[in-house]
């Protein structure tokens, strides 16, 4: 297949610092749009997947990070409906799928077994030894895994949307109508205050459970109606058997025994963030109350799209950070401090820029 050479921040090992790289880039088939891209969003993944943190997923190198992608498209195939030249269009964390499996026909692509994630996923079109990601000047997708942005939202805090926004938006979705429920969000980081958002947009009484106070104000800011902080036992007993839904957005070991403690009757504790150990569960915490423990993996394409939509509707972006490319490796140390507000975006016309 006929190639093209994009600009790009690769990481040549788990040990060597992200640095200018020249990659290839198919040129689009009939059915593939070529983005030019704007802002790519930071996510943990990128830091775990660079490093090769994931023994699921071992990383091969390079690897170029990144998906969270906004940009303009430069050129689309023949057979493109849904965008043109011009347009300002995403790209999450999926890029290919079989699009004829069960899971690809209930709209759950991201649980596709032949899905392809956006980088460091095996490239069925031979461009590569795996896919690229989005720290690049270009990328080229199949229609089908793009996705229209609002006009009306700033383009640098729509990028996190892709990632950090969608596996936050779906569990809350799926769970039901929460107007009026009480609903808490375990920690306050990148997928943590869009979750707290997205409850406060939907109608929920938002709580949310730190264990840090200097939080609070940032929590009210963002829209939760209470913060509990939850080193302090007597405060979390006060709220114990309250909750109808929590989201535990914490990827670091910690104890989610403490939370289903705080759920009702028939209430549900979702997972999102990825700890890297197992984290043990009292089973009587689960059976008295027949509560839920459950996890959720971002979102299948149509509901990524339900979800910008939302967010043009109700005017919601990430809070980010806007840095150049040149500053990934600082960025970097800084995530893995949990030193940021709330998302990094990179400005992907810095890659322009002499280094």
């Amino acid at each position: 297949m006929p190639t093209a050479t994009a600009k790009a921040y690769a990481a040549s090992s788990a040990t060597s610092p992200l640095a200018f790289s020249n990659i290839p880039r198919r040129e689009p088939t009939d059915r593939d749009v070529e983005l030019e891209i704007l802002y790519c969003g930071v996510c943990h993944s990128d830091l775990h997947q660079v490093r090769n943190e994931w023994s699921a997923m071992p990383t091969v190198y390079p690897c170029v990070p990144g998906h969270e992608i906004v940009g303009r498209v430069t050129q689309v195939g023949s057979a493109v409906t849904k965008h043109q030249v011009g347009d300002i269009v995403g790209v999450g964390c999926l890029v290919d799928s079989d699009q004829t499996c069960p899971s690809c026909e209930a709209n759950l692509e991201q649980f596709c077994p032949h899905a392809a994630f956006t980088y460091n996923s095996p490239d069925k079109h031979g461009t590569a030894p795996v896919t690229y990601g989005g720290y690049s000047s270009s990328i080229v997708v199949d229609e089908h895994f793009t996705l229209k942005i609002p006009t009306n939202l700033e383009l640098a805090g729509v990028a996190p949307l892709l990632c950090a926004g969608i596996t936050s938006y779906s569990p809350i979705r799926r769970w039901g109508d929460i107007k009026g429920k009480k609903v808490g969000v375990v920690g306050l980081g990148g997928l943590g205050h869009m979750g707290v958002k997205f409850a406060h947009a939907f109608g929920a009484h938002t709580v949310v459970l730190t264990t840090s106070a200097s939080k609070k104000d940032d929590a009210l800011r963002l829209g939760a109606d209470e913060v509990i902080i939850t080193r302090d036992a007597d405060e979390m007993q006060k709220h114990a058997f309250s909750f109808d839904f929590i989201l535990d957005t914490v990827s670091a070991d910690h104890d989610i025994n403490a939370y289903l403690n705080l759920l009702k009757i028939d209430g549900t504790l979702t997972l999102v963030g990825a700890p890297d150990k197992p984290l043990p569960v009292a089973a009587f915490g689960l059976l008295f109350g027949r509560k839920q423990l459950a996890g959720s993996l971002i979102g299948g394409i149509a509901e990524t799209q339900e979800m910008l939509d939302f967010c043009g509707a109700n005017n919601i972006t990430s809070d980010v950070e806007v840095i150049a490319i040149q500053q990934i490796n600082e960025a970097y140390d800084r995530l893995a401090k949990s030193d940021v507000k709330y998302r990094f975006s990179i400005d992907m016309a810095s890659l322009n820029n002499p280094s």
